[in-house]
């Protein structure tokens, strides 16, 4: 765990850069990662010279010697990936602050890009995996993220005695928020309760399509550097408080069917005991957060496992109003994984910074301290220092 740190040796995002979200790109996802690439480097004030560190996910196709050809990149010294997709996309913030902190590399640039709509869809059904885990599971139908989840899901329902439309709720603000926001796909494109509950089953009774993430083509990147630096460039440095991983012995990415309590989210709970710890903070001190949401229901497990509310109570939290614009606690305000697109999370974290940068087209007053969570994964950033 990186503690939280008020000296030079602090990291802080100087940079962000993302191209348009669409559903069919028409280049490749080489192109797509060099322009977020050379946004956020420009975005940042710095040329790709300066650039010493590069960290993706391993899921990412785009070979690292590729992008820095494309882009301009000299030399690295630092390069990493995480594992696990989405549930670790705040450890990219950890492995790129790590490395600036440590002083392994001075500029360190993230970036996650994908045809994943036009080009390989995820989570279809294949023939044959390598992966023992989805040779147990699959011969039960569970061979798609959304089969994977439900079952998950389905014991919170019953434990609380949730109903689809409770996380219809949640879809429904996260699609206000896409609204307001010219990056989000939906775009002018809100929706009501009537209308999620007339979208399509996905798997019945637990997941609409409506309660689905999208899939999308797209790239986006940011920067780090040390807080101290980053004070020098153009944009106001975002200082990256504390940065986690969370993977606890009885969880599974997919298969998250073994921990002894099905109701509750461990590996969540397990990041937000090491970011308030870290920090000396705690939910009150949280001005917006940025959920990580292949799937509403997920939003509902960390509300809690975070304690911006108790245990089965985000049902009373969301349908009350406090995770909208104006609410105790406004989440996802450029519209999540639902309303602006599926970047594998990453695009969440861009939101955090504009928050903090006072740049959000859904803004939250004063915001000074944004919690983005991703279940396995969690970063708290800050302004103003």
């Amino acid at each position: 765990m990186m503690a939280r740190r008020r000296d030079k040796g602090r990291a802080a995002i100087a940079g962000i850069g993302q191209t348009e979200f669409s559903k069919e790109s028409g280049r490749s996802e080489l192109r797509l990662a060099s322009e977020a690439v050379r946004a956020a480097v420009a975005d940042a004030g710095l040329t790709p010279a300066d650039v010493d560190g590069l960290v993706t996910m391993v899921h990412d196709p785009n070979d690292e010697l590729a992008l820095m050809r494309s882009v301009g990149v000299r030399e690295v010294r630092w390069n990493s990936r995480t594992p696990f997709g989405g549930g670790g996309s705040a450890a990219l913030m950890q492995h790129a602050a790590a490395a600036v902190e440590s002083g392994a590399a001075d500029v360190v640039v993230i970036y996650r890009a994908f045809n994943e709509r036009s080009g390989s869809r995820f989570g279809q059904p294949t023939r044959n995996t390598a992966v023992p885990g989805m040779n147990w599971h699959i011969p039960y139908g569970l061979d798609t993220p959304a089969t994977m989840y439900a079952l998950w899901f389905q014991r919170y329902m019953h434990e609380y005695g949730l109903t689809n439309e409770d996380f219809g709720r949640y879809a429904v603000v996260a699609r206000k928020h896409a609204a307001n926001n010219p990056h989000a796909w939906y775009h002018k494109r809100p929706i009501t309760l009537e209308e999620h509950q007339r979208s399509r089953w996905i798997v019945e009774p637990i997941l609409r399509l409506l309660d689905c993430c999208q899939e999308s083509d797209g790239g986006v990147a940011l920067v780090v550097t040390s807080a101290e630096r980053a004070r020098d460039l153009p944009r106001p440095p975002v200082t990256i408080d504390i940065a986690t991983t969370g993977y606890v012995r009885d969880g599974d990415t997919l298969f998250n069917y073994y921990a002894g309590d099905l109701a509750r989210f461990p590996q969540a709970e397990y990041t937000a005991r090491q970011i308030w710890a870290g920090t000396g903070l705690g939910p009150a001190d949280i001005d917006a957060a940025m959920i990580y949401e292949h799937f509403s229901p997920v939003v509902f497990y960390q509300l809690e496992a975070y304690g911006f509310c108790g245990r089965g109570e985000a049902k009373d939290f969301i349908a009350d109003g406090r995770i909208e614009l104006g609410g105790q606690l406004p989440v996802n305000t450029h519209g999540g994984l639902l309303g602006e697109a599926y970047i594998h999370g990453v695009n969440n974290i861009i939101e955090g910074v504009r928050q903090i940068r006072g740049t959000s087209y859904n803004q939250v007053p004063d915001a000074h301290r944004v919690l983005c969570c991703a279940g396995q994964s969690a970063v708290l950033l800050s302004g103003g220092d």
